[in-house]
């Protein structure tokens, strides 16, 4: 019974990877706007959705372990290019979004635009990404 619930899991993680990048898209759209409230939502609402990610992916890796990638050829370069990058980044920006947000909660605003700068587009490359390696293992080359 616990399977079935862990085997929804990576459906579950490309779709907060993908509300994630949607909510930070939103975020720079309002405070490009000038919209402080709209903006703060989004960004807040970003972060938690990420935090239900880790929670998912932690669980679904501790119950089910690694899914080998079943591509050949040019495919997999390509797939383990961008895993690698998405790993990679995924850990590099942990503490980059902890910094931005402190900086924001503080109303250290200055140096919040300046590490956000940093900070947004590495975090979309993760969440984007992640959706990618998603379709890529579960849905272009499926085990």
């Amino acid at each position: 019974m616990a399977s079935d619930y862990i085997s929804y899991l990576p459906h579950l993680n490309a779709c907060l990877n993908g509300t994630s990048a949607l909510l930070l898209l939103s975020g720079y759209t309002f405070i490009k706007t000038r919209n402080v409230a709209a903006h703060r939502a989004c960004q807040v609402s970003a972060l938690v959705v990420s935090l239900l990610f880790l929670v998912s992916y932690i669980t679904y890796h501790s119950f089910h372990g690694s899914t080998r990638f079943q591509g050949t050829g040019i495919a997999r370069p390509i797939y383990f290019t961008i895993l690698i990058s998405h790993t990679i980044l995924a850990i590099v920006i942990v503490p980059l979004v902890i910094v931005t947000f402190r900086r924001a909660l503080r109303g250290d605003f200055v140096r919040h635009r300046r590490i956000a700068r940093i900070t947004l587009p590495l975090w979309l490359y993760v969440s984007v990404t992640g959706v990618i390696v998603y379709l890529m293992l579960y849905h272009i080359y499926p085990s």
